[in-house]
């Protein structure tokens, strides 16, 4: 069963929310000492990797800007290294990466909003 792609759209929002409200005056510090904060990171950035994968090819080709392939590895590198994750490059893709996607993804859903109401 294809999945609606504003469903998954939402779901990467959602996430980039809650990672943001889980670092939210959290320092770099905090975070390299918080398990409890990287599982959360973790989990949310899992969903985002699984949602991305299912987003249909027309609209990945539509939007080159966003790197669909590194979004969705990010995934599979945290999961199949989840007793090495490297805790840096956690924290720099929580903080800088994610908030780049969410910009990307904001445009992606309101280009389908506009396609499906035809303006």
């Amino acid at each position: 069963m294809r999945k609606d792609p504003k469903v998954l759209i939402e779901h990467v929002l959602e996430s980039i929310e809650l990672i943001e409200e889980y670092l939210r005056g959290v320092s770099k510090e905090e975070f390299l000492r918080s398990r409890e904060k990287q599982d959360a990171v973790i989990r949310r950035l899992e969903v985002i990797g699984e949602a991305v994968k299912h987003i249909p090819a027309e609209i990945k080709e539509r939007h080159t800007e966003i790197p669909w392939r590194r979004v969705a590895g990010m995934r599979d590198v945290l999961i199949h290294a989840y007793f090495s994750v490297d805790l840096e490059l956690l924290w720099k893709t929580a903080t800088e990466d994610v908030l780049e996607l969410k910009k990307k993804m904001q445009r992606v859903k309101e280009e389908l909003e506009k396609r499906e109401t035809g303006s």
